[in-house]
C-alpha cells in the first residue's frame, strides 16, 4: 500500500480514494488517521478479490443502480456494498485479519432512506 497526498484529485466532500495499490488522501495529517486508513485498506482487499478492474465496474454499476433507487448521490454512495462494508468495519482495526473472502456480498441488501 502506498499512501499519497493529493489535495486536488479527491472529490469535494471526501478525504480518501483507493486505486490498488495506491491510497490517495486529501490531507497529509490523514495519513495518521487509523480509521480512515483502515477504511481504505478494506477497499484494497475488495479490489484484490475482484481483480481490480471488475471492482470498479461493479462499483460504478452499483452506484448507478443506487442513484436510481434513492435519487440522492450521497445515499447512493453510502449504500454501495463496498462502502457499507468499509464504513461498518473501519473502526475495527483488526477487521482484515478475520474478514472472509467476498464479505462485501453481505452488504448488498440496501438500507431504507
Amino acid at each position: 500500500m502506498f499512501v499519497i497526498v493529493v489535495k486536488y484529485l479527491i472529490p469535494k466532500g471526501y478525504r480518501g480514494l483507493t486505486v490498488f495499490p495506491f491510497v490517495f488522501i486529501k490531507y497529509a495529517f490523514d495519513s495518521e488517521n487509523k480509521v480512515l486508513v483502515n477504511h481504505e485498506k478494506i477497499h484494497l482487499r475488495q479490489q484484490l478479490e475482484l481483480l481490480i478492474l471488475p471492482f470498479f465496474v461493479w462499483y460504478f454499476v452499483e452506484y448507478a443502480v443506487r442513484l436510481l433507487q434513492y435519487k440522492n448521490a450521497n445515499l447512493a454512495y453510502r449504500n454501495i456494498s463496498f462502502e457499507r462494508e468499509a464504513y461498518a468495519n473501519e473502526q475495527h482495526l483488526n477487521y482484515l485479519e478475520t474478514r472472509t473472502y467476498f464479505s462485501f456480498l453481505n452488504y448488498l441488501k440496501t438500507n431504507k432512506p
